[in-house]
C-alpha cells in the first residue's frame, strides 16, 4: 500500500521504490522491465539495480552511483545506467528519469514512429512533442549518445526505437506524470484508430486551452472554516481520486473531483498537485464563488462551479480522461451506450461538445449537462460524470469507461449490435428502479 507521505520529502531510494511499484501495480512495465533514477543535489545518482523483480523493490535495493564513481548498494546498478548518466550530463534541469516498455509508447516504437501529443492539449503542454532514439544495443554508449542527443534537442519524453520510451523530469513525481500521460495518449490513439481517426488540435486551439488555465477564482480574506460535512467530503474525495489513479481511470497530471458541500459552495482537488500523492490538506473549499485562502483549485474549478449552480440535482463532478473514453474524444466518433441494460439505464445518451464551447465558457458545457444525461464528452479533452453522490458519479465513470472498452474491442468483430427501441421502452418501466439506487457517499 502506497504511503500517504509527501513523496518529495521521501528519501531518493523510497520515491524510486514508490513509482516503480506504482508503474509495475499499473502493469506498465514487467518483473525485469525499466528502470528509474534520480540525481540528488549532491550529483550521486541513486538507481535501480540490475536483476530485482520490479514487483517487489525495496529502498535497501536501490544503487547510490556516487559522483566520484564509487558504487555503494547490495547490488548491481541498472545495465542500462550509461544513458541515465549522458542524459544528466546533458540536461542538468532534469532530476528524474524514468525507462520502461509500456505497451502503447511500444507499440509505436516497434512501427518507428510517435504519437502526436496534440491530440489532448494537456499531453502536450505536459510533454511536449516526442523525440525519437534510433536502434542501439541495450546498456551501450552508442544508445546513451543516441538518447542524450533527442534529449539535447529540448525532447523530455523521447521514444527508444524498436525498445521502449525514456522520459526525463525535474522530479521523480513529474517524470512519472508525464510517463502515465504519454502512454494514456498513445493508448487512446491507438483504441480511436479502430473507431475513427484521431485529431490533432489546432495552434490556436493549444493556445486558447493555456490561456484558459490562467483564470482563476478570487480568494477568500478569512482562513477557512471546515464544518463536519465538509470534512466528510474531503475524505471522501481523497478516497476516490486514489481509486481512480489505481484503476487508470484517473491520472496524476489531469483530472478533478469536487463534491457539493451546501448552496453552490464545493470542495475540489487542487492545481498542479499529482494525484497519486493527494493529501487531505491539499484540497481546496470554494465558497460564494471564492478559493480558499493560500490554496489553488483545479484550473476546471469554474466550469465546476457552474454545473452546480445550473443543476441543484448534481453534488458531485469528475473530469477526467480514461483510455477507452478518450478514444471517442479525440476521434469524435459516435459512443453508442445501447450496449448491455445496465448502461443505458445509468447513462442513456451521452453526449459529445466541442472543445471550442470549453474554452469560450463554461455555460454551453453546464448546459448539455443533464440529470438524464449525466456523462459529457468533450472533444479533445475530456469526459464530464456528475451524480446524485460522489460513489454515484464513480460508478457511471466505471459504467461507462467500461461500455467504451466494449464498444472499442468489438470493432474487430464486427458491427455493434445495439439494443432495439423495443428493449428500450421495457428497460424506461424499470428504469427508476435501478437509477434511484441510494449511494451511501
Amino acid at each position: 500500500m502506497e504511503t500517504l507521505l509527501n513523496i518529495k520529502t521521501m528519501h531518493a531510494s523510497d520515491q524510486i521504490c514508490l513509482i516503480m511499484l506504482r508503474i509495475y501495480d499499473r502493469v506498465l512495465t514487467t518483473t525485469s522491465g525499466g528502470n528509474i533514477s534520480i540525481i540528488d543535489e549532491e550529483e550521486n545518482i541513486w538507481i535501480t539495480p540490475a536483476g530485482i523483480d520490479k514487483g517487489l523493490l525495496k529502498p535497501s535495493d536501490i544503487v547510490c552511483m556516487r559522483k566520484d564513481g564509487t558504487v555503494v548498494g547490495d547490488h548491481k546498478p541498472s545495465s542500462e545506467y550509461p544513458f541515465h548518466l549522458a542524459i544528466y550530463k546533458k540536461r542538468p534541469d532534469i532530476k528524474a528519469i524514468v525507462h520502461a516498455h509500456p505497451p502503447g509508447m511500444v507499440a509505436f516504437s516497434i512501427v518507428r514512429k510517435t504519437p502526436d501529443t496534440r491530440v489532448l492539449p494537456q499531453t502536450h503542454q505536459l510533454c511536449g512533442d516526442i523525440g525519437y532514439a534510433a536502434y542501439a544495443l541495450p546498456g551501450t554508449e552508442a544508445l546513451g549518445k543516441s538518447i542524450a542527443n533527442e534529449f539535447e534537442k529540448g525532447f523530455s519524453v523521447v521514444i527508444m526505437e524498436n525498445h521502449g520510451t525514456v522520459i526525463g523530469g525535474t522530479d521523480i513525481s513529474n517524470a512519472y506524470q508525464k510517463f502515465e500521460s504519454i502512454e494514456v495518449s498513445a493508448r487512446s490513439i491507438l483504441s480511436g484508430s479502430s473507431i475513427g481517426t484521431p485529431i490533432a488540435v489546432s495552434d490556436a486551439g493549444l493556445a486558447a486551452h493555456k490561456a484558459q488555465q490562467l483564470v482563476v477564482l478570487p480568494e477568500q480574506e478569512e482562513q477557512p472554516f471546515y464544518p463536519a460535512k465538509d470534512r466528510e467530503k474531503r475524505a471522501q474525495i481523497l478516497k476516490i481520486v486514489k481509486r481512480a489513479c489505481k484503476q487508470g481511470l484517473m491520472l496524476g497530471a489531469y483530472g478533478s473531483v469536487s463534491a457539493r458541500s451546501e448552496n453552490d459552495d464545493f470542495v475540489i482537488t487542487p492545481n498542479a498537485v499529482s494525484k497519486w500523492d493527494l493529501a487531505l490538506d491539499d484540497l481546496v473549499q470554494v465558497k460564494d464563488g471564492k478559493r480558499e485562502k493560500n490554496k489553488m483549485p483545479d484550473s476546471a474549478a469554474l466550469l465546476h462551479q457552474a454545473i452546480y449552480a445550473k443543476h441543484k440535482h448534481v453534488n458531485a463532478i469528475i473530469i477526467t480522461q480514461p483510455i477507452y473514453l478518450t478514444s471517442f474524444a479525440i476521434t469524435g466518433a459516435d459512443f453508442n451506450v445501447r450496449t448491455i441494460p445496465e448502461t443505458w439505464i445509468y447513462l442513456q445518451d451521452v453526449k459529445m461538445t466541442e472543445l471550442e464551447h470549453k474554452l469560450s465558457g463554461t455555460e454551453k458545457i453546464a448546459e448539455s449537462i443533464s440529470e438524464q444525461s449525466p456523462v459529457l464528452i468533450v472533444k479533445n479533452e475530456c469526459v464530464i460524470v456528475t451524480g446524485n453522490k460522489l460513489l454515484q458519479a464513480f460508478d457511471y465513470l466505471e459504467v461507462a469507461e467500461f461500455s467504451a472498452k466494449s464498444v472499442i474491442l468489438s470493432a474487430s468483430l464486427g458491427k455493434m449490435i445495439p439494443i432495439s427501441d423495443g428493449e428500450i421502452d421495457e428497460l424506461g418501466k424499470v428504469m427508476g428502479r435501478w437509477k434511484n439506487y441510494e449511494w451511501k457517499m
